[in-house]
């Protein structure tokens, strides 16, 4: 069965982000710190990267941060999807207007101008195809920005919620929770390494 499954680094106070975030400094000031867990070589950090990558079968993400990825120092044949893996799952970008040019035209790349519930539903059915072409159950991550998840959580669009909690206060940037109603979560699991520590949470 294809999950919905909200994928996303986080400070401890909140912020997914530091400040100043944008093209040619996608993270923000000081904000590298979320991911330092994704290129750890710790073999808890790896496993989690590896296996995320491997079960993305489409991947949706908003218009500011695709302008990050695809920016000129963005995602490269070294560092994008998953990191070091490299992952070539389909995009599904939420956006008002297409981009006019693509830098990374060897990607699949969806631009959705109707709102994140449609690009939820065209990426589900890429990733029920990618499923029964591969003969596994694949995802659907929404790995950001902020704001597109946290839409997607106030839509009630998600069911899974994965947080990797990095040991570092940023102060201000983009923060992950900025209201809606009230969401009961199910722990599922609670993984601590060297460098974060990763949550899983059912969304009920």
């Amino acid at each position: 069965m294809t999950r919905i499954l909200a994928d996303i680094s986080v400070s401890l106070d909140g912020f997914v982000t530091g400040p100043d975030a944008g093209p040619g400094n996608g993270l923000g000031t000081g904000g590298e710190a979320l991911h330092t867990w994704a290129f750890s070589d710790d073999p808890e950090d790896q496993r989690i990267v590896r296996e995320a990558t491997a079960h993305s079968g489409a991947v949706v993400l908003g218009r500011r941060l695709f302008d990050v990825v695809d920016a000129p120092d963005g995602w490269s044949d070294e560092v994008g999807y998953g990191a070091a893996e490299v992952g070539r799952p389909p995009f599904v970008v939420v956006t008002t207007t297409p981009p006019e040019h693509v830098r990374l035209t060897d990607l699949d790349w969806t631009f959705v101008t109707t709102g994140i519930a449609d690009a939820v539903a065209v990426a589900r059915e890429r990733a029920e195809a990618e499923s029964a072409a591969r003969g596994a159950d694949l995802d659907v991550v929404l790995m950001g920005g902020g704001a597109l998840v946290g839409s997607a959580l106030v839509a009630g669009l998600v069911d899974v919620l994965s947080l990797h909690l990095a040991p570092v206060i940023l102060g201000s940037g983009t923060p992950l929770f900025t209201g809606g109603p009230p969401r009961a979560l199910v722990q599922r699991s609670v993984l601590q390494t060297s460098t974060a520590t990763h949550l899983v949470y059912d969304v009920t």
